[in-house]
């Protein structure tokens, strides 16, 4: 009878292990929805982005969940030629945007301000290579190709990834969605790829200015490069 006891209770520890780990997995992973037709970016309310996985964000980069005031959501898209973003952020307390945007060029500093991110990594075995793109509810927009050297980030603002963007604000709401065409990222994903990444919104000011991810960086002071804590982007 212990001998049975014993397996039984081997088999449910061995049962809750495997589930705890299928609910991590999913938890660090997004499927990416492959769509046939190509979307405007302009169009928010696109059918086509029901499609897509609803994936709810949060918590601060530290772990420790935002108010709901400031939660977000984000939907992943991709078609032959582009990765579609779109973020459904929740706003309730004052927009800090530029009061003179320029939509002609990337805005460098825009991380400052209220926006939404997305990085990338196409090579999974090299998350330290990854792109970073945002959005702010002003439609001001920045591109960076960032890689990691000796643990040092280097940062080409240079970088020109063609991406698009188109942005919405609602009541107690703001929409925002982000185009980025592959060959601005070097390569097209096949179906059942796995990308690294992850999902961010900067919104406030200091001092109770938030930082939000998808997968926290648990790092002392708010930090998004953390690419070891990447999440995947399943294709």
């Amino acid at each position: 009878m212990r001998r049975l006891d014993f397996v039984g209770t081997a088999f449910l520890i061995a049962l809750m292990a495997s589930a705890a780990m299928s609910q991590s997995s999913k938890m660090n992973s997004v499927a990416v929805t492959h769509i046939k037709t190509e979307i405007p970016i302009t169009s928010l309310d696109d059918p086509a982005w029901q499609n897509g996985k609803e994936v709810a964000i949060y918590t601060y980069w530290s772990g420790k969940e935002a108010p709901k005031g400031r939660h977000f959501k984000a939907r992943l898209l991709w078609s032959n030629t582009a990765l579609y973003v779109r973020f459904e952020a929740n706003q309730e307390e004052s927009l800090i945007v530029s009061d003179q945007p320029d939509l002609a060029k990337k805005t460098l500093g825009i991380w400052d301000r209220d926006v939404c991110e997305i990085f990338v990594a196409p090579d999974a075995a090299k998350p330290d290579k990854y792109f970073e793109f945002e959005v702010a509810p002003t439609g001001e927009w920045v591109d960076v190709g960032i890689e990691f050297h000796n643990g040092k980030r280097i940062s080409d603002f240079e970088y020109s990834s063609g991406m698009t963007s188109a942005v919405r604000i609602d009541t107690g709401k703001v929409m925002s969605a982000i185009k980025i065409p592959w060959k601005a990222l070097g390569k097209t994903p096949k179906h059942g790829d796995r990308w690294r990444g992850n999902l961010f919104r900067c919104v406030g000011k200091d001092p109770t200015r938030g930082y939000l991810a998808w997968q926290p960086t648990l790092t002392g002071e708010p930090s998004f490069h953390v690419p070891s804590k990447f999440g995947v982007f399943q294709f």
